[in-house]
Protein backbone atom coordinates (compact mmCIF):
# COMPACT_ATOMS: atom_id res chain seq x y z
CA UNK A 1 0.00 0.00 0.00
CA UNK A 2 2.37 2.20 0.41
CA UNK A 3 4.49 1.80 -2.49
CA UNK A 4 1.10 2.28 -4.19
CA UNK A 5 0.37 5.81 -2.81
CA UNK A 6 4.19 6.35 -3.41
CA UNK A 7 3.10 5.74 -6.67
CA UNK A 8 0.33 7.83 -7.16
CA UNK A 9 2.16 10.97 -5.81
CA UNK A 10 3.32 14.02 -7.23
CA UNK A 11 6.84 12.33 -7.19
CA UNK A 12 5.54 10.04 -9.97
CA UNK A 13 2.02 9.55 -11.81
CA UNK A 14 0.29 12.60 -9.74
CA UNK A 15 -3.24 10.39 -10.08
CA UNK A 16 -4.87 12.74 -8.06
CA UNK A 17 -4.26 15.86 -11.10
CA UNK A 18 -3.65 13.05 -14.00
CA UNK A 19 -6.89 9.80 -12.65
CA UNK A 20 -6.28 8.48 -16.63
CA UNK A 21 -4.29 7.19 -18.85
CA UNK A 22 -5.44 7.15 -22.34
CA UNK A 23 -4.17 4.93 -25.75
CA UNK A 24 -6.22 6.10 -28.55
CA UNK A 25 -5.41 3.51 -31.63
CA UNK A 26 -4.83 5.43 -35.38
CA UNK A 27 -3.53 1.96 -37.40
CA UNK A 28 -3.82 -1.97 -36.77
CA UNK A 29 -1.68 -3.68 -38.89
CA UNK A 30 -0.72 -7.31 -39.68
CA UNK A 31 2.41 -8.98 -37.62
CA UNK A 32 1.97 -12.67 -38.28
CA UNK A 33 -0.30 -15.17 -37.34
CA UNK A 34 -2.54 -14.29 -33.79
CA UNK A 35 -0.39 -10.94 -33.92
CA UNK A 36 -1.12 -6.89 -34.36
CA UNK A 37 0.43 -4.06 -34.47
CA UNK A 38 -1.61 -1.42 -33.15
CA UNK A 39 0.23 2.50 -33.56
CA UNK A 40 -1.63 4.98 -31.74
CA UNK A 41 -1.66 8.38 -29.22
CA UNK A 42 -0.97 7.09 -25.89
CA UNK A 43 -1.01 9.70 -22.74
CA UNK A 44 0.00 9.76 -19.33
CA UNK A 45 0.55 12.45 -16.71
CA UNK A 46 -1.07 14.72 -19.01
CA UNK A 47 1.77 14.53 -21.86
CA UNK A 48 0.63 12.60 -25.07
CA UNK A 49 3.11 10.58 -27.69
CA UNK A 50 3.25 7.96 -30.12
CA UNK A 51 3.07 4.42 -28.81
CA UNK A 52 2.79 0.92 -30.79
CA UNK A 53 1.37 -2.11 -28.73
CA UNK A 54 2.63 -5.47 -29.89
CA UNK A 55 -0.77 -7.53 -29.91
CA UNK A 56 -1.44 -11.14 -29.46
CA UNK A 57 -5.18 -12.71 -30.22
CA UNK A 58 -5.95 -14.83 -28.25
CA UNK A 59 -9.08 -15.98 -29.37
CA UNK A 60 -12.67 -15.01 -31.28
CA UNK A 61 -15.83 -16.54 -31.60
CA UNK A 62 -18.78 -16.89 -29.83
CA UNK A 63 -18.58 -16.23 -25.85
CA UNK A 64 -19.74 -19.45 -24.05
CA UNK A 65 -21.85 -17.66 -21.79
CA UNK A 66 -23.20 -14.33 -23.31
CA UNK A 67 -23.52 -15.95 -27.05
CA UNK A 68 -22.37 -12.75 -28.15
CA UNK A 69 -19.03 -12.05 -30.64
CA UNK A 70 -16.18 -12.05 -28.57
CA UNK A 71 -12.61 -11.35 -28.50
CA UNK A 72 -9.74 -11.38 -26.03
CA UNK A 73 -6.04 -10.30 -26.86
CA UNK A 74 -3.07 -9.49 -24.98
CA UNK A 75 -1.09 -6.11 -25.80
CA UNK A 76 2.36 -4.89 -24.28
CA UNK A 77 4.74 -2.01 -24.55
CA UNK A 78 7.53 -0.51 -23.28
CA UNK A 79 7.60 3.81 -22.61
CA UNK A 80 10.34 5.48 -20.87
CA UNK A 81 8.45 7.37 -18.36
CA UNK A 82 10.37 10.55 -18.07
CA UNK A 83 9.22 11.31 -21.65
CA UNK A 84 6.08 11.47 -20.01
CA UNK A 85 7.05 13.63 -17.46
CA UNK A 86 7.31 10.91 -14.20
CA UNK A 87 11.21 11.24 -14.34
CA UNK A 88 11.99 10.72 -10.79
CA UNK A 89 14.88 8.92 -8.96
CA UNK A 90 15.93 7.99 -12.69
CA UNK A 91 18.75 6.22 -13.02
CA UNK A 92 18.19 4.65 -9.91
CA UNK A 93 14.62 3.69 -10.14
CA UNK A 94 14.09 2.51 -14.29
CA UNK A 95 13.14 4.45 -16.71
CA UNK A 96 11.50 1.63 -18.51
CA UNK A 97 7.43 0.94 -17.65
CA UNK A 98 6.37 -2.05 -19.40
CA UNK A 99 2.41 -1.75 -20.22
CA UNK A 100 0.40 -4.84 -20.43
CA UNK A 101 -3.05 -4.91 -21.44
CA UNK A 102 -5.50 -8.11 -21.40
CA UNK A 103 -8.90 -7.64 -22.16
CA UNK A 104 -12.05 -9.53 -23.70
CA UNK A 105 -14.71 -7.25 -25.92
CA UNK A 106 -18.04 -8.26 -26.98
CA UNK A 107 -20.50 -7.19 -29.57
CA UNK A 108 -22.62 -4.79 -28.11
CA UNK A 109 -26.15 -5.91 -27.53
CA UNK A 110 -28.09 -4.14 -30.71
CA UNK A 111 -31.69 -4.11 -29.17
CA UNK A 112 -31.15 -4.45 -25.37
CA UNK A 113 -32.38 -8.21 -25.01
CA UNK A 114 -30.18 -10.82 -24.08
CA UNK A 115 -28.48 -12.55 -26.57
CA UNK A 116 -29.78 -15.84 -26.35
CA UNK A 117 -33.53 -14.77 -27.10
CA UNK A 118 -32.56 -12.64 -30.17
CA UNK A 119 -33.86 -14.11 -33.55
Amino acid sequence: PALDEHLRSKDFFEAEKYPTITFNSTKVEAAGDKKLRVTGDLTVHGVTKPAVLDVTLNGAGPHPMTKRETVGFDATTTIKRADFGVGAYVPNVSDDIQIRITTEASVPKADGAPASKKK
